[in-house]
């Protein structure tokens, strides 16, 4: 085969890398009104969203009284406010040009659905008009029988019902071409079970909010109402240029890349994380912003991650439900909009080898969102100013640390997925061991009150000796943060690190709000019996605060949660260290799971089944997924190419030989052709491995062997391929390598 003949099997590659390196970045233009003024970020903010100032603005008074009320409540929403709702939101939907509406849903899939239905329709006289009732608002039939239930229903069973969730406010999505209405809602089957990510989230934010105040009433804050989980949730992601990703068929079919030689400048120096952005990305990030802003998704910060082509955008905390979805649409904006610029936004947990993948930080905390008092919208993760608000926090805080410790397997398979099996304890994300950091300053605080008993001190002595009046003083400059905990406090909330950025945070946080529920549940039960025998409540507070340090004081840790040396100790200490997606989903079905779960009525029994076998499937089909494109990739593209540069090689030794000199490429031959053969053995045991594990009907089964003999197949099969990379002339290989997707975008 010729020279010429072996580039063109590449010029693909090299064509996108002129494509690259003619791009500029696009113009954006900043808001403006009708009359050509700039608009400020704070008056664009929530234009495309049917929002409370929305509703105050178009609802007669008493209907807007009332939908408020019982959306605080939780309660099921009144036919005659939904139809007068409904007239309201098409009358301003109209007026933003919007033609459909749907009812936008979080199947368990990990992402989004809708199903559009036109505003259109005829009236008795056949001519043509725009409606939407109180009935189409509040609920809608999409046809559910291919939506995963894990085993809730069978076939024929197609019926499925989404409800308006009027938690979480109506908005406009806007393609670019066309408008639709999306009403936020939950997924249900005909039988009632949650067939989603949001109904399991919002039993466990009531569940969470009921033994709160409970909790708060017992120590004498009776005017609690309601507390809320709050949330806040980073995004990582990269992006690459789209003629790129257009020439990597794992990109596009797995999102990660399943081979790639590492270059020699990855992430070393350290220079890209918090440096300065590249023109096109900041255009991007502009663009996206903006449109954001629009949807009310209050968004605030935005850098450069770690790993080359890494970045990160973050949002001001809001309640979890409303922070969950606007994390959706986030994603689902972040990828819409990088296309327009040329980019392909991954979202991965690990779609390059040998750097940073990308995960989800979820900032937790609970705060009190009504009350009839000073407690109105006191963050009870929030040290205060007096002993009492500070006990408060201590208790709470203890609190959370009993249910951690408790459900430890449980939040570990919260956040259990395929992507994330590539980033959890490959020194860039905590193991997989749940654990907790508290801070020097607040870790002493809790050995000291540990050390303690009420023989030596009593409770005016300890607050004084312990500095607890001067909490928020102390904590402002004293609570570092630890990047290598996967439940980190940081002040005022803990930093649930461990979770993928691929992910919703819907089921991690269900499962967060469910322990900590547990955990207050408990802590009320002690104190109360404390209470009966103490000197006084603050005595007994301060009783059940010593006991629940020490009971829970195997979670704590303070050091370097990448070190190997944690891991032994962790082991030691009892701490559960589930390894794999398989192993650890295990735990959502344990004895103790289920009983946490159907008894705080989050989930029943089989919908904690379904969760689990849903996982597993997924992580089946995901991993199969891989393995079929790993195997076409090095069949139709990696080994062709090396047989072409082996073929250019003999070809030129031959002619060597034949002019009688010496041919210096002889030996580059030998050692690519003993590659080639190491590559082709790897890859017949691969294809055996794959064919068995699809031939399996047991999910299990197959899930234990795709994590115990496929995945080490495909890495052993990648290694070989990367060191082809590295050996085959460049100009044959018709792969973007990483030095180009992460260096020239």
């Amino acid at each position: 085969m010729s020279n010429l003949s072996a580039q063109s099997s590449s010029q693909s590659r090299f064509d996108s890398l002129q494509t690259i390196v003619a791009r500029k970045p696009k113009t954006v233009e900043s808001p403006k009104d009708e009359k050509g003024n700039l608009i400020k970020v704070s008056e664009l903010y929530g234009s495309s969203v049917f929002s409370l100032k929305q509703m105050q603005q178009k609802l007669p008074s008493d209907i807007y009284k009332r939908l408020v009320q019982t959306t605080q409540a939780g309660k099921k929403l009144d036919q005659e406010v939904a139809t007068v709702v409904a007239h309201a939101v098409k009358e301003w939907a109209l007026e933003h040009g919007v033609t459909h509406f749907c009812h936008w849903f979080q199947p368990q899939t990990g992402s989004t659905a809708e199903k559009h239905d036109s505003f259109l329709t005829l009236d008795s006289n056949n001519n043509a008009i725009e409606r939407f009732s109180g009935s189409q608002l509040i609920q809608s039939e999409p046809d559910a029988s291919s939506f995963p239930s894990g085993g809730m229903r069978t076939t024929f069973e197609a019926r499925g019902y989404t409800a308006w969730d009027p938690t979480s406010p109506i908005f406009i999505s806007d393609s670019g071409t066309t408008k639709t209405l999306c009403i936020p809602s939950v997924f249900i089957s005909y039988h009632g079970d949650a067939l989603d990510e949001k109904t399991g989230l919002l039993r466990s934010n009531e569940v969470l909010s009921e033994r709160a105040c409970k909790l708060l009433h017992v120590i004498g804050d009776q005017d609690a109402k309601i507390v809320t989980a709050t949330l806040g949730p980073e995004q990582e992601y990269f992006l690459i240029d789209r003629s790129q990703y257009a020439l990597r068929p794992d990109l596009i079919s797995t999102g990660r890349t399943l081979v790639g030689a590492r270059p020699p400048k990855g992430q070393q120096l350290e220079d890209h994380y918090f440096g300065s952005i590249p023109a096109r990305v900041l255009a991007f990030m502009a663009d996206f912003e903006f449109e954001l802003v629009k949807l009310g998704v209050p968004v605030k910060t935005r850098h450069n991650e770690v790993a080359p082509m890494q970045f990160e955008t973050a949002p001001i905390f809001e309640e979890a439900n409303v922070a969950i979805d606007h994390n959706q649409i986030t994603m689902e904006t972040i990828r819409r909009v990088a296309r327009k610029h040329d980019f392909e936004a991954l979202l991965h947990e690990k779609p390059f080898a040998g750097i940073n993948g990308s995960g989800k930080h979820n900032n937790w905390s609970m705060s009190i969102t009504s009350a009839g008092s000073e407690l109105q919208g006191v963050n009870l993760l929030d040290p205060g100013k007096t002993p009492h608000q500070n006990l408060r926090f201590l208790l709470f805080l203890s609190a959370t640390l009993k249910g951690v410790h408790k459900h430890a397997g449980l939040l570990r398979a919260g956040i259990a997925s395929p992507g994330n099996d590539h980033r959890l304890g490959a020194n860039e994300a905590p193991p997989a061991i749940i654990s907790v950091f508290l801070g020097n300053m607040l870790d002493n605080m809790l050995n000291e009150i540990e050390k303690d008993t009420h023989k030596s001190l009593n409770y005016q002595e300890a607050v004084i000796k312990l500095g607890v009046s001067k909490l928020p003083t102390v904590m402002k400059d004293n609570t570092d943060r630890n990047r290598t905990s996967p439940f980190a406090f940081t002040g005022n909330k803990f930093e649930f690190r461990a979770v993928g950025a691929s992910v919703s945070c819907a089921f991690p946080v269900t499962l967060v709000n469910c322990a900590v529920a547990d955990g207050i549940s408990e802590v009320t039960a002690m104190l109360e019996a404390k209470m009966k025998t103490a000197k006084s409540k603050e005595e007994a507070i301060f009783d059940v605060i010593k006991e629940v340090i020490k009971e829970t004081k195997a979670i704590r840790f303070e050091g370097n949660n990448y070190s190997d040396a944690w891991v032994t100790e962790a082991e030691k200490r009892g701490l559960p260290h589930l390894r794999t997606t398989p192993e650890a989903l295990h735990e959502i079905i344990s004895e103790k799971s289920k009983k946490l779960l159907t008894g705080l009525g989050v989930f029943s029994d089989e919908e904690v089944k379904s969760r689990f076998h849903i996982r597993i499937e997924n992580y089946n089909k995901r991993l199969l997924i891989e393995g079929e494109c790993l195997l076409m990739m090095v069949e139709t593209q990696i080994l062709p190419a090396c047989y072409q540069y082996s073929t250019v090689l003999a070809e030129g030794i031959a002619a060597s030989k034949a002019a009688g000199v010496n041919a210096p490429q002889t030996e580059v031959l030998a050692k690519l052709n003993q590659v080639i053969g190491a590559a082709q053995g790897e890859l017949k045991k691969f294809e055996r491995t794959l064919e068995a594990i699809k031939s399996l009907s047991n999910e299990e089964e197959a899930a234990k062997k795709i994590a115990s003999e496929l995945k080490p197949l495909m890495d052993a099969l990648r290694v070989q391929c990367d060191l082809l990379e590295n050996m085959v002339a460049d100009n044959f290989w018709p792969l973007p390598k990483y030095r180009e997707m992460l260096l020239l975008s």
